[in-house]
């Protein structure tokens, strides 16, 4: 679907996204609409004919395959209700900058932190849309270390145990920023950099950089290369920061929003996927609509493969979190309720009879 409409494809406001997905039932018939819109489709041999089991599975008349709307979606085998699933979904699109795993520990009355951690891992597993458009025109590339504090780094180019990230940055006339891209180096080196505009910029587009050496053969590689050198806008008495203004910024409210929003806990190994978030909200910080991006986000999750909780762990385990007594323990429960009867009108209120003197 090409232009998906507020009200009709995807809730507009709050009050709409609780109207539309009251139950677990509601979640996953919006689940089974956005991944087959036209019918059910077979996962495993493509057929687009089968019936539906007393199970709530499909099976494919075909090939025999029994198949759900989740399996195969990060959702697939998830003990989490669906209520649970989206409203966390809702608050990680909508948020302007987001929400911690923590936050939404509290606000979903989640019993685990882990829990929590993993659910929004896995949405920000699928944020990178397979076969997205490449940046175009004129295009401005760095490179600076990102990561949590470490007192007494310079940043820039220094080496530490932050990660080298490269940022490029789309620049409109006559002023204004487009889209972004931010992604991990190797190193600082010409193969490294050259990798990194080549996976995120438009052959034939302009590429603005600094004087760092290893830029050099861009050219080659069939972009425009506009070279600023920071010595000779020494020379001249101007401010070197001033000649990649939209790198700057955009690593600056990158850093800025690590800190704000997860307190800087972003580490090297899960530093990626921050990004990743990061560079989805930067390109959808003009969206008319939140509910749009919720919708995005939906999209892509139910086209993503699977992602088990011990592949988000692989490389570090979520931070400790000590519980709060009382805590309660096992999943999240449904967030499908009955509607309760105003029991503010049933309590009885026990209050004293004040006097005022004056």
């Amino acid at each position: 679907m090409d232009h998906p409409r507020a009200g009709v494809h995807y809730p507009k406001s709050m009050g709409e996204f609780q109207a539309w997905f009251a139950s677990d039932a509601d979640c996953l018939d919006y689940l089974e609409w956005l991944r087959w819109p036209d019918g059910f489709v077979c996962p495993t041999c493509g057929h687009e004919d089968g019936w539906r089991l007393s199970d709530g599975r499909y099976k494919c008349s075909v090939c025999g395959t029994r198949s759900s709307v989740t399996a195969g979606t990060i959702f697939d085998r998830t003990r989490t209700p669906l209520t649970v699933w989206f409203t966390a979904c809702w608050l990680f699109a909508t948020g302007k900058d987001g929400i911690s795993a923590l936050s939404l520990k509290r606000v979903l009355e989640i019993g685990s932190y882990q829990t929590a951690w993993a659910m929004l891992h896995r949405l920000r597993s699928v944020l990178v849309r397979p076969g997205r458009e490449l940046l175009s025109g004129t295009v401005q590339v760095d490179e600076t270390y990102i990561g949590g504090a470490e007192p007494g780094l310079a940043g820039g180019r220094a080496k530490g145990k932050k990660v080298l990230t490269g940022i490029a940055v789309e620049v409109r006339e006559p002023r204004g920023l487009g889209r972004c891209r931010i992604g991990p180096l190797t190193d600082a080196s010409a193969e490294s950099l050259h990798e990194f505009v080549m996976d995120h910029v438009e052959p034939g587009a302009t590429i603005v950089t600094d004087g760092w050496p290893p830029y050099q053969g861009l050219a080659q590689l069939g972009y425009v290369h506009d070279r600023r050198s920071q010595g000779a806008a020494r020379a001249r008495g101007d401010d070197p920061i001033k000649l990649l203004p939209a790198v700057h910024r955009v690593a600056s409210l990158a850093k800025r929003w690590l800190l704000g929003t997860h307190q800087g806990s972003g580490g090297d190994a899960h530093l990626v996927s921050y990004l990743d978030e990061f560079v989805f909200r930067f390109n959808r910080r003009r969206s008319r609509s939140r509910g749009m991006v919720f919708y995005r986000v939906l999209e892509l999750a139910v086209a993503h493969e699977p992602m088990r909780y011990q592949d988000l762990i692989a490389s570090q385990r979520p931070k400790k979190v000590p519980p709060v007594p009382p805590t309660r323990r096992g999943h999240p429960t449904s967030l499908e309720r009955p509607r309760a009867k105003r029991p503010w009108r049933s309590a009885k209120l026990q209050t004293k009879d004040v006097r005022w003197s004056g």
